[in-house]
C-alpha cells in the first residue's frame, strides 16, 4: 500500500521540477527573441561583428541548464 503522503510530496517535487524548467524556457526565448531582433539589423549594417552578436545569443540559454540543473536536484532529492 503507498502512503499518501509519499505520494503528495513526490508529485509536489516532480511539478516544482517542471516549473523550473519551463521557467528557464519561457525565460530564455523572451531574452533571446529581443536580442536576436537587436542582432539581425546590427548584421545588417556590420557582417563583421556576427562573431561577437552570437556570443550575446547563445548567453541566454544558461537559463534552461540552470532550470535543468535544479530540476536534476529536486528530483535526486539533493540538499534535503
Amino acid at each position: 500500500m503507498v502512503d499518501l503522503g509519499a505520494g503528495l510530496a513526490t508529485l509536489g517535487i516532480a511539478i516544482g521540477a517542471g516549473i523550473a524548467v519551463l521557467g528557464g524556457a519561457i525565460g530564455t526565448a523572451m531574452a533571446q527573441s529581443a536580442i536576436g531582433a537587436a542582432a539581425i539589423g546590427v548584421i545588417a549594417e556590420r557582417p563583421e561583428e556576427a562573431g561577437k552578436l552570437l556570443i550575446w545569443l547563445v548567453i541566454p540559454e544558461t537559463l534552461v541548464i540552470f532550470g535543468f540543473v535544479i530540476a536534476i536536484m529536486l528530483v535526486l532529492k539533493v540538499g534535503g
